[in-house]
């Protein structure tokens, strides 16, 4: 045996292979290297899916609250926006933006069937509630044809189920701002036919909207001619400050911005924060399972001492004995990295049929909508994250080796024969 040996040779493999083996004597330390084993492939698998749902939360959030609202609203410090048409052309015209639509919103109180309900009551032309296709997309193409031709309103899904109403029956909407009369202010009511009814999938807007014409929510808000707002759309959301000053000075000197990041800044935020925290955590679970790593090295050191220094008296290197225990650390954790990566990935393919198989056998709901907003569990699998969790977990598992394996080279092999 060659001190001038290739690195990580065909004898070095061998051997290393050979201590993977344990003997029924050496079973121990075979248990020990499974469950280092196991414990970095659970590690890596779960820092996937943890991370993958979300990635999946962040981005069907993220969907659902532009796909339903403009990435910058113009409001009036006013109140309202009398000279819309002019200002939407403005807007248009800027390159970048995609669309601006004018909007009328207001709370109302619904009632049908003896049921009540709060609702946000949202006016839009016909042309705008096509173009937020998260929503005209899950509505009957009849429906978005007739909307704006009649007083019919369209009612998000469980909002409809709340109150136990189908397309074709009427609801009553009252506005708290009413008429004024010589007895004080009384609400506005009016009766409306339901048109359609919408499904996003996020459980707070289909329990909440209903959206209704423009010109019939300026009618029954009170408005005249005039908007309460105007939502535009850019190319790139997520830059969307570069969009403030354009859109501001074609709103005018009286105009009021707020862009999404800025409304959705508390929940984007506590997202970020917790998905960093769950990175750091779950990583402990790999470091565990390659610090059992170190220790089954050691204790495979200790029993193979006899077994090295017959091994180096033949002429084996302190660099073959380093291999030979760094081959085994690594195969430990490279296995475990690949079974992690292939476990985590398939089940982020299927989560939604595991959660649904899981809350069958337990009679549980593992993924309440009303509580997560969402009506499925989303997972949302990054390839640059789980090229990163490869990398530390393979990191992890190495330097792991080092030691041991660098203790099976310094052993004197006149000690080791001496003791055996």
């Amino acid at each position: 045996m060659a001190n001038n040996s290739p690195p990580f040779s065909g004898f070095e493999w061998l051997v290393a292979g050979r201590y993977l083996r344990a003997r029924r004597q050496e079973s121990f330390i075979s248990v020990i290297s499974g469950f280092s084993l196991i414990g970095i492939a659970l590690g890596v698998a779960t820092l996937i899916i943890v991370m993958s749902v979300m990635n999946g939360f962040r981005a069907e959030l993220l969907g659902r609250i532009l796909g339903l609202n403009g990435h910058i609203i113009v409001q009036s410090i006013t109140g309202s926006i009398p000279d819309y048409d002019t200002t939407v052309a403005k807007m248009r015209q800027i390159p970048g933006v995609t669309n601006a639509t004018p909007f009328i919103e207001g709370q109302v109180l619904v009632n049908s069937q003896g049921q009540s309900a709060g609702a946000l009551v949202r006016g839009l032309e016909p042309g705008g509630l096509k173009r937020l296709t998260t929503v005209s997309s899950t509505v009957a193409p009849q429906v978005l044809a007739n909307f704006g031709k009649d007083d019919s309103v369209i009612l998000g899904s469980r909002l409809a189920e709340k109150l136990g109403v189908v397309p074709g029956m009427t609801v009553t909407l009252v506005a708290p701002n009413g008429d004024a009369t010589p007895f004080g202010s009384t609400p506005r009511m009016k009766t409306y036919r339901v048109a359609g009814t919408f499904k996003i999938g996020m459980s707070e807007y289909d329990e909440t909207f209903i959206f209704m014409p423009l010109s019939e929510a300026q009618l029954f808000f009170g408005l005249g001619d005039a908007v309460q707002g105007i939502e535009v759309m850019v190319t790139k959301p997520d830059d969307v400050a570069q969009w403030r000053l354009p859109v501001a000075r074609a709103a005018g000197p009286t105009a009021r911005l707020i862009d999404w990041q800025q409304m959705n800044s508390s929940l984007f935020g506590a997202l970020t924060v917790e998905r960093n925290v769950m990175f750091l955590i779950l990583t402990l679970i790999i470091l565990v399972a390659a610090l059992n790593i170190i220790s089954g090295l050691i204790m495979l050191v200790k029993d193979k001492g006899g077994d090295i220094a017959i091994l180096r008296t033949m002429g084996a290197s302190k660099g073959a004995v380093m291999r030979v225990f760094f081959i085994a650390g690594a195969f430990i954790g490279t296995t475990g990295t690949v079974l992690g990566v292939i476990i985590g990935v398939l089940f982020c393919a299927n989560i939604e049929t595991i959660r649904q198989f899981l809350s069958r056998i337990t009679g549980t709901t593992l993924f309440d909508p009303t509580i997560y907003f969402l009506s499925q569990m989303p997972a949302k699998v990054d390839p640059y994250e789980v090229i990163s969790v490869i990398a530390m977990a393979l990191s992890l598992s190495f330097l792991a080796t080092l030691y041991p394996s660098w203790r099976a080279a310094r052993l004197d092999p006149v000690e080791a024969l001496r003791y055996e």
